[in-house]
């Protein structure tokens, strides 16, 4: 518990096996109350070591949902546990647990309600590894969401995110895509009910074991990105409606 706030941390999981004991044995449990893993029909054994490791809620797909469907069931389990504050982690090792103090800080002490953990603040993400053309993409595409959208966030494509259970239960999750873009779609829900993003420098690490998507989704995905901002943009111009921005 934080300030009497139940902390739940999800872990999204696709083949994490290798990863999966490290991320686990970092998470701070003097504050967190429980861990939920969602194993997205991984290939290896992942929800095996899971349940050896004894996090005591995981869920395995019986078929590959896709990221944004694997988040749809961490958000849905943790809700249902009656989370008060949910941070999203990464089981593959690239963020820290050891920010997750910090994060939950922010929200349980009523500063913001949504934190990121952002790889550019400072020069985590060159620092940590992070490839040239998906540095200048980051760079392009955030610079490009910040003018459609109307806001100065140093990134949108962070994993590494903490919310209040009262976001994640006023935005309609489940109408989001199942694929990457559903990170962005959040981000668009967020901002279109007025609650605010903090931002704190996370150091990020680039490894083989460390999940990625290859240049062709990539490219996909960032077309997908600035067709978020815009229908945000066009929906608080008034100029359209975006069902993904009503309340849930």
């Amino acid at each position: 518990m934080f300030n009497n706030r139940k902390v739940v941390v999800v872990l999204p999981a696709y083949n994490a096996e290798k990863t999966l004991e490290k991320t686990y044995r970092e998470i701070p449990f003097d504050i967190v109350d429980d861990v939920v893993l969602v194993d997205d029909h991984s290939k290896d054994q992942t929800s095996d070591l899971a349940r050896r490791l004894g996090i005591r809620h995981v869920i395995r797909h019986e078929s590959n949902k896709g990221y944004g469907g694997n988040q749809k069931t961490c958000y849905r389990k943790a809700l249902e546990l009656e989370a008060d504050i949910v941070v999203m982690l990464h089981p593959d090792y690239q963020y820290t647990p050891m920010l997750i103090h910090a994060m939950v800080s922010i929200i349980g002490n009523d500063l913001y309600p949504v934190v990121f953990g952002s790889r550019i603040l400072g020069k985590g993400a060159l620092k940590g590894g992070m490839p040239m053309y998906k540095y200048v993409a980051n760079r392009f595409l955030t610079f490009s969401q910040n003018l459609l959208m109307n806001q100065k966030l140093s990134e949108y494509h962070t994993g590494y995110r903490a919310f209040s259970g009262k976001v994640l239960r006023a935005i309609a999750l489940e109408a989001n895509s199942d694929d990457f873009i559903f990170d962005n779609q959040m981000i668009a829900q967020i901002f279109s009910h007025d609650f605010e993003i903090a931002e704190i420098t996370c150091p990020t690490k680039y490894f083989d074991e460390a999940s990625s998507i290859n240049f062709s989704r990539s490219v996909k995905y960032g077309m997908g990105v600035l067709g978020v901002s815009f229908r945000y943009m066009m929906h608080r111009a008034g100029l359209l409606r975006w069902h993904l921005l009503k309340r849930a």
